[in-house]
């Protein structure tokens, strides 16, 4: 148990060190930013002085993450992603990125078989983009009145603000597509189904 601590107390002083470089700042530029003085951040980061939580707090917050985030483990269940099917009449889904994930997107693969465009007056609007690409068949975009069909190895992109919905033509589609946080909750229920492209 202690030398999980250890190595825990490890990967967070190093990615306060990473973070802090990969934005340029110096200990003195971080150190003005979370109110701790230089010298007990240099401490911090090499190790020879102990991490507080009310320390954590400041630094985490002037590097622009979470404490989750520079406290998460370090093993390979927080690296691999194994998605788990949704099935769906007309489609299935795949989720490929982690809950809440930090630049604010989710990422899906979905597996459409329904072919039925949907009425043009039931077509879904919010706010934001979508995007997606379409790994084999061919996908119809239904946006307002108008239909476009997106070929395999094309992508389309998107203002979500335009009535919207996406179907298979002529077969099933599988699309690799990026949602905003918007577009997860317009489309994506606590079932996974997306729901511009419901039958």
């Amino acid at each position: 148990m202690e030398q999980e601590y250890v190595d825990l107390d490890q990967v967070v002083r190093q990615r306060i060190r990473s973070l802090r470089l990969a934005r340029g700042w110096t200990l003195d530029a971080l150190a003005a930013r979370c109110h701790i003085s230089p010298s007990n951040l240099s401490r911090i980061e090499t190790g020879r002085r102990r991490i507080a939580l009310d320390q954590l707090v400041p630094i985490a917050r002037a590097l622009d993450t979470t404490i989750d985030h520079l406290v998460e483990s370090d093993d390979d269940q927080d690296v691999v992603i194994r998605p788990q099917p949704c099935d769906t009449p007309g489609f299935t889904t795949w989720l490929l990125s982690r809950e809440r994930s930090l630049n604010g997107v989710t990422i899906a693969k979905m597996r459409i078989t329904n072919e039925n465009p949907s009425p043009t007056d039931k077509l879904p609007v919010h706010p934001g983009h979508e995007w997606f690409t379409v790994l084999t068949g061919t996908a119809r975009l239904q946006l307002g009145e108008r239909t476009i069909l997106i070929q395999e190895g094309n992508a389309a992109e998107f203002s979500t603000m335009t009535p919207h919905a996406i179907s298979a033509h002529d077969g099933a589609v599988e699309i690799l597509t990026i949602l905003d946080h918007n577009g997860e909750r317009a489309h994506l229920h606590g079932n996974g189904a997306p729901a511009s492209i419901r039958p």
